[in-house]
């Protein structure tokens, strides 16, 4: 089975394209560390295989058990694949997640412009 197609059928992307493109950008790697877009998205996936995929900023790893016939329902999916991702990249995304948001009081209404310079510089430096 191609990479692309696993991906997509073990529900890591929404469409088979966004996971060609994954792997085309390399975005997806083997656990030995080569990219796969060296291997390309045609790919042959084999039982036992590693891999490391960063979707947005969460890098998960996964291991392959067995090859889907078709796109799987999302409860059917640990039986195709492990997460060996470690808890604390889950740890990691939700604390993101958490500070991402800003909180104004009620009726001061949008920010202006040096109050948004001054937010940006506080959040990303």
């Amino acid at each position: 089975m191609r990479l692309d197609k696993y991906l997509w059928a073990v529900r890591l992307y929404k469409t088979r394209s966004l996971a060609a493109d994954a792997c085309a950008n390399g975005r997806v790697c083997m656990d030995d560390g080569q990219s796969v877009r060296e291997l390309k998205p045609s790919h042959d996936v084999r039982v036992g295989e590693r891999y490391r995929l960063n979707i947005d900023q969460l890098h998960k790893e996964i291991e392959v058990l067995a090859l889907p016939p078709n796109r799987v329902g999302a409860p059917l999916v640990q039986g195709f694949m492990i997460d060996r991702t470690p808890k604390e990249e889950y740890e990691r995304i939700q604390m993101a997640r958490q500070y991402a948001f800003e909180k104004r009081d009620r009726g001061v209404g949008r920010p202006t412009k040096r109050e948004r310079r001054e937010i940006e510089e506080f959040k990303y430096r």
